[in-house]
């Protein structure tokens, strides 16, 4: 796994094109990396010092799943804690950043002939907050949410993500947020800090690189041919799907990092990259 000081020395090499913002997915893990100080919030820190600033930022959330599509359109965004079972302090977070709701009226019309609902109602649950508040803290650029239709094919996300490859020309920072292998039934309580992978998930991570890397993003699309054991590291697709919104931003331009490309409990992988110019 990249080092936090690897990962500062390298950012402070990067330049970004002026005219495209660059493009994040982002494991995110456990929602107690929003408050203690893992070497993943530290690499997310890091990178948010090196990234250029956005005009705002729309994410692709694990969990926010949805009948239909739908953006946030609100002014204000709720911190939502989506969970149970964890410390107090975690639910006394607050990101309170702004909403935009003329951005979100302006990706409704952006996506078209996709049916985007505009929605006034969910807010920022733990896949954003958890990740914003390390790479933005002062929570003072205007973050969205875009949900995920959970009865609609992986295309569908992929061809919906084609359509939002203009906001990066608009200084929009799209950020999908979950996790390339997500199997919590299976996790090793004993192995949470060891940076300890499964046999199987060290070779499906190692799969779903390389697909990245060679951009054969059909294999990506069409997951269940990749491995013989890929329903134990997507068990279920809910994390898997932000993925998909990332490979549809890309652009023939960009270049590739990987970061946070660590296990958690032998059956999560932190894995994430970037795409920039």
């Amino acid at each position: 796994m990249q080092s936090l000081q690897d990962l500062y020395r390298f950012s402070q090499t990067l330049s970004y094109s002026e005219q495209v913002m660059p493009t994040l997915f982002i494991g995110h893990g456990s929602p107690m990396n929003a408050i203690t100080d893992t070497v993943f919030s530290q690499n997310w820190h890091s990178l948010g010092q090196s990234l250029p600033t956005p005009k705002a930022i729309l994410v692709i959330s694990a969990h926010w799943l949805t009948k239909g599509s739908a953006i946030t359109a609100m002014d204000f965004p709720e911190t939502i804690h989506d969970f149970r079972g964890f410390p107090q302090p975690l639910f006394e977070v607050s990101y309170p950043a702004p909403g935009d709701p003329a951005l979100a009226v302006e990706t409704q019309q952006l996506v078209q002939p996709f049916d985007l609902h505009l929605d006034h109602d969910w807010g920022l649950d733990h896949g954003t907050w958890s990740i914003t508040r390390h790479l933005f803290p002062q929570a003072n650029i205007p973050v969205l949410q875009l949900s995920i239709d959970y009865y609609k094919p992986l295309d569908y996300h992929y061809q919906l993500a084609l359509q939002l490859r203009e906001l990066r020309k608009k200084g929009v920072l799209l950020i999908g947020s979950g996790n390339m292998i997500h199997n919590l039934r299976l996790l090793s309580w004993d192995q949470m800090e060891n940076n300890y992978g499964f046999d199987w998930a060290i070779e499906i991570n190692a799969v779903l690189q390389q697909a990245i890397v060679d951009h054969d993003f059909k294999r990506l699309l069409d997951y269940e041919k990749l491995h013989p054991h890929i329903s134990l590291a997507i068990p279920t697709l809910e994390h898997y799907i932000p993925m998909l919104y990332n490979l549809g931003l890309k652009d023939k331009k960009d270049e590739l990092m990987f970061f946070n490309d660590a296990y958690v409990g032998g059956s999560l992988s932190m894995t994430s990259f970037m795409y920039y110019q």
